[in-house]
């Protein structure tokens, strides 16, 4: 029985399972570490990692995002790409260094990634998406193991293409479908549309019985992910950029404490209000901003915690990754971390001048 067949087997009708999302550059074997100690998820996905570098000369550093304890299990290898022979190899690469499951990434509307036919430009090309797709499978094979296999996507490229996408997907047998409730076109730029998981789980419902759809876009929070997820039918929900800054996002004991609290209640009606203008902003104005959806703030996390982690963080960051990539990554957490309380404005602007992970613990211990 692998991982997935588990969570089916011991998931309720009203509790779905919740899983990390994959987002490039944040959730790195760091940040990895500290969700899974703080607050873990029962399922984790690495950072998406390219096929072709794996396997076409990026293989070094590359591996070191692939890198994993066994406190993040289950976890979840995603790649990238376009070219089967590639895929094949990351895939049997993948299996062999001990994932729990191979995810495929045919959902990211960066540029440069669909300029190799990867991503979000699959959903263009279905005959090359189900290649991968069969490549992936064989790859496992090659490393004699029978880890499941799951794809990332959305809704359509530039409009909903759910009744001559999705099937393709689900015809297969995949594990698990993880839905992003937005067309390519529209980016982040509209709220996620939930009730598009009726549609695609009634197409599972039909292909696939076995295959779990997994919903994706704009959760606060897990209570906000359960209404979702019982209202339009998921099996599961992923959360993405609520997590910066709140590693305790997933952590149960947490939330079950903080949501007794009348100041808990208070700070979750000032959330709904926020979010509900953040959507309004996006849908008539275009007017984006990456943390209005976060749900750090009203998690109840004291400050002096928040900053406790935030230099565990980086020091984590800085002696897993410190060698190949930059500290100034590491920046786009500051914001997350430190907000909410007076005097945070200029502490953020203290730590952007921050080059490593001493100069961020000096600067906060300073205050």
């Amino acid at each position: 029985m692998n991982f997935w067949e588990r969570i089916r087997e011991n998931k309720t009708a009203t509790e779905p399972f919740f899983a990390l999302a994959p987002m490039a550059d944040v959730t790195d074997p760091a940040f990895r570490r500290i969700i899974a100690k703080y607050g873990k998820p029962d399922v984790m996905w690495t950072e998406f990692v390219s096929a072709d570098g794996l396997m076409l000369g990026g293989r070094d550093h590359l591996i070191r995002d692939l890198v994993f304890t066994e406190a993040e299990r289950p976890i979840v290898a995603q790649l990238f790409g376009s070219n089967p022979e590639t895929m094949r190899a990351a895939a049997k690469l993948c299996t062999e260094l001990g994932f729990d499951g191979i995810d495929i990434n045919m959902g990211c509307p960066d540029k440069s990634i669909e300029k190799q036919g990867a991503g979000a430009a699959t959903i263009k090309t279905p005959d090359v998406a189900v290649a991968i797709i069969r490549a992936a499978k064989a790859g496992i094979a090659d490393a004699g193991k029978t880890i499941p296999l799951s794809v990332k996507t959305r809704i359509g490229y530039n409009k909903n293409e759910i009744e001559t996408w999705i099937p393709t997907l689900l015809r297969e047998d995949l594990a698990a479908i993880t839905v992003h409730c937005r067309t390519r076109k529209e980016m982040s730029s509209v709220p996620a549309r939930w009730e598009h998981i009726q549609e695609v789980t009634a197409l599972r419902d039909k292909i696939a019985p076995q295959t779990l759809v997994i919903g994706n876009g704009d959760v606060r929070d897990m209570q906000h992910g359960r209404e979702l997820a019982q209202k339009f039918g998921a099996d599961g929900v992923m959360i993405g950029r609520s997590i910066f800054g709140n590693p305790w996002l997933f952590a149960k004991s947490q939330e079950k404490t903080a949501s007794h609290s009348y100041e808990k209640k208070l700070k979750n009606m000032f959330s709904h209000i926020k979010n509900s203008f953040a959507q309004f902003l996006q849908t008539f104005f275009g007017i984006k901003n990456r943390y209005w959806l976060r749900a750090a703030e009203s998690q109840g996390i004291a400050k002096e915690d928040r900053l406790r982690v935030l230099v565990e963080h980086c020091k984590l960051y800085e002696e897993l990754l410190g060698d190949i990539k930059s500290f100034s990554i590491m920046k786009k957490h500051f914001k997350a971390y430190v907000n909410g309380w007076a005097g945070s404005k200029e502490l953020r602007m203290e730590l952007m001048e921050a080059k490593n992970a001493a100069d961020v613990e000096r600067i906060i211990n300073s205050r």
